[in-house]
């Protein structure tokens, strides 16, 4: 079966199986998910506990020989296998999947994984796993949601926080789980119990956003300027390279016209999927200037390969506030 994580409590709450994938990027997600499958089965009698970290093909000789030998006294045990990468190529799927068809009642088998692309969602271990067990999925939080995460995490450590502060907060920390809730746990202790205020977040949050090239080619077709040169400037010093960040913008101008252009054809959209980010866009297409913004990345591109003067992130700023539907400086002819 499949979960996420806000169903994995429900779940052990009525039942505990034999085995499970804990997938996905987010540590902080990921990591309370495993602690609760691991509580659910302390409790019910599994009390020794063996890891494995798998990072090359020899790495699995150890899990072979544990699954054939009965643990000490016959006490029951967590086996935890945290796998470096999605794909175990042959060697590491088939010893999954025999881990996975070997029936023993005295264990339970914690797979920790990063996130499952197409290709690895399909692999034969991944399946048995399925059938026998629970794939609990663990997704990012998205911006747009990142607020009501943030209220949600507040009001289960029984935190008052208005929501000026909880929009400082997730200012200061978008894209950052683990931050954010670090945050939080020490408002709690700061306050002890009283209501909190937004000096108190000010005094208290350091600057911890984490931001990716992707998220910025999102921000940039809401239209949101404030948050896309927020997110630009965060790149910039997190020293991302500018040719990562040329491309994002390139790549969301280009969908705009290609779903601009081709109205109702899905395919011309993004990925092929919905997107509302995408569609507020494309109501604003009318007035965005595709030519100068294709000047803008011409010119952009340039700087990057020095063969054009002037610093590339001015410029990056300058295209990604145009695609945000701003008027700023015009082109100046080199």
């Amino acid at each position: 079966m499949k979960l996420n994580v806000d169903a994995l409590a429900t779940h052990l709450d009525r039942q505990l199986l034999s085995a499970y994938l804990i997938a996905g990027d987010e540590p902080l997600l990921a990591g309370e998910a495993a602690d609760a499958v691991r509580a659910r089965a302390r409790a019910a009698g599994f009390t020794e506990r063996e890891t494995h970290f798998i990072e090359r093909a020899g790495d699995w000789t150890d899990v072979r020989a544990s699954a054939s030998n009965l643990s000490l006294f016959a006490q029951k045990r967590i086996v935890e296998i945290r796998l470096s990468s999605a794909k175990q190529g042959v060697a590491g799927g088939a010893a999954l999947t025999s881990l996975l068809e070997t029936k023993d009642p005295d264990r339970v088998l914690l797979i920790l994984a990063p996130k499952l692309d197409r290709d690895a969602q399909g692999a034969a271990w991944v399946k048995a796993l399925e059938a026998q067990g629970a794939w609990v999925q663990v997704w990012p939080v998205a911006a747009s949601g990142f607020l009501g995460w943030l209220r949600s995490r507040a009001t289960k450590l029984k935190l008052s926080v208005p929501e000026p502060a909880l929009e400082i907060i997730a200012e200061r920390t978008e894209g950052n789980l683990l931050a954010a809730n670090q945050e939080l746990e020490k408002l709690r202790l700061m306050v002890r119990g009283e209501a909190v205020t937004a000096e108190d977040v000010l005094a208290s949050v350091a600057d911890s956003a984490r931001y990716d090239v992707f998220q910025l080619g999102e921000a940039a077709l809401t239209g949101d300027i404030a948050r896309t040169q927020r997110m630009l400037f965060g790149l910039r010093s997190e020293g991302v390279e500018p040719t990562l960040v040329l491309w994002s913008l390139s790549k969301a101008a280009r969908d705009v016209w290609t779903a601009w252009a081709n109205p109702g054809d899905s395919k011309a959209r993004s990925w092929g999927r919905p997107n509302p980010s995408l569609d507020r866009a494309v109501r604003r297409a009318p007035q965005l200037r595709f030519a100068r913004l294709t000047a803008r990345a011409s010119r952009a591109d340039r700087m990057i390969k020095g063969r054009l003067s002037g610093d590339a992130w001015d410029e990056l700023a300058l295209l990604a506030a145009e695609l945000c539907g701003q008027r700023v400086l015009p082109l100046t002819r080199v």
